[in-house]
């Protein structure tokens, strides 16, 4: 089946691609308002409130995974100054556009961008915390994504996981089997992965 290239200004949708389904960024309409939506979250609930939740120490590695406008993504690249490594993920090139002229007006040379509806592209048990954040209800295969963020956290990482209605979606998590249920915080729900 002959497919459409994947395109910042078609409709978010899901679209075949050789043998595996892939899912398409959100049109650019749909992409700014949502950008002033998450500008109004951040007002209201700042990033560093909800991080704080995390253990963010030095020299770690994190993985901020559907990135959207790097809230989460630029603040954790500013506490870890240039002793750690944060990778933002998105599906939407314009996020991730957004998200590098925002780290390099910064200076922050420790932050580096992924265009990816889920293939990271990084090496098995590379990350120590990945932020799960928002995403999840728009994840057309969530099962292929907590796989892929199996692979890459390390054997201790962190899962550290925050949705509208996280109490009704992180036993879904864990049923899968790759992550445990930690603690629950305020606003994130913490998982470890398992073995």
């Amino acid at each position: 089946m002959r497919t459409s290239k994947i395109q910042s200004m078609e409709i978010s949708e899901n679209v075949e691609v050789g043998n595996a389904s892939r899912q398409k960024p959100m049109n650019v309409l749909n992409y700014i308002t949502m950008s002033l939506i998450l500008q109004i979250r951040d007002l209201l609930c700042p990033p560093k409130k909800v991080l704080s939740e995390v253990e963010i120490t030095p020299g770690i590695c994190v993985l901020d995974f559907g990135c959207g406008i790097g809230s989460y993504s630029i603040e954790t690249a500013e506490l870890l100054a240039s002793s750690g490594k944060v990778f933002a993920l998105d599906i939407h090139p314009l996020a991730v556009e957004d998200v590098s002229k925002t780290a390099l007006k910064k200076r922050l040379t420790n932050l580096e961008t992924i265009l990816s509806d889920c293939e990271t592209k990084l090496p098995s048990n590379s990350v120590d915390i990945i932020l799960l954040y928002y995403v999840f209800n728009d994840l057309k295969n969530p099962d292929k994504v907590l796989r892929e963020l199996h692979r890459v956290i390390k054997p201790q990482g962190i899962l550290s996981f925050s949705e509208f209605r996280v109490e009704k979606i992180s036993p879904g998590i864990a049923k899968t089997g790759l992550f445990q249920l930690q603690c629950k915080g305020n606003r994130t729900h913490t998982f470890m992965k398992t073995p």
